[in-house]
């Protein structure tokens, strides 16, 4: 639902201030602190992690341009992520059935295996350092509210380099 632009200008309350800076707070800390136990559990990246587990969970194939936007990555930064990946066997890339131009990434055995080495690892990172935090939530409610944030228009959020107006300079 589309606000007017007077009540977008209406300051937060410290409720709403204190939710803003708690999502703000967790949508950085959180990638960082799983990232850092599966680098050191199992010396899998997030990142590799969540190409997995989407290639696991599509039936072990995507096509490159699906798989970055799954994964919130650029196209540049899914083809170089899934690169390393396949020099260490775990994904192999091929042309699309099909679509001369396309890529796709698919999941190898090595791939699928190092993947349910990591998922206990994994699991018991997102229940320390989300889930466990939850408790007495209504957690349908909060992942509805959650879910729902920055998914109208990706294309507002998808370059914001290319949108950034020019810094103004004084004289």
């Amino acid at each position: 639902m589309k606000q007017e632009p007077a009540a977008r200008m209406t300051p937060l309350d410290r409720d709403e201030q204190a939710a803003w800076r708690a999502i703000v707070r967790a949508v950085l800390v959180l990638p960082k602190a799983l990232d850092a136990d599966l680098l050191a559990s199992c010396g899998l990246s997030l990142a590799e992690y969540t190409v997995l587990m989407h290639l696991s969970e599509a039936g072990g194939s995507m096509r490159m341009n699906e798989l970055a936007t799954e994964s919130i990555l650029s196209a540049s930064g899914v083809t170089r992520l899934v690169e390393r990946m396949e020099r260490q066997g775990l994904v192999v890339r091929e042309q699309a059935a099909g679509d001369g131009r396309g890529m796709t990434a698919t999941l190898t055995e090595a791939g699928l295996e190092r993947l349910h080495e990591a998922y206990p690892h994994h699991l018991a990172s997102v229940r320390a350092n989300a889930i466990d935090h939850l408790d007495g939530l209504d957690l349908i409610a909060f992942a509805k509210a959650v879910g729902s944030f920055a998914t109208a228009e990706p294309e507002r959020y998808s370059h914001p380099r290319a949108r950034r107006a020019p810094a103004l300079r004084r004289a």
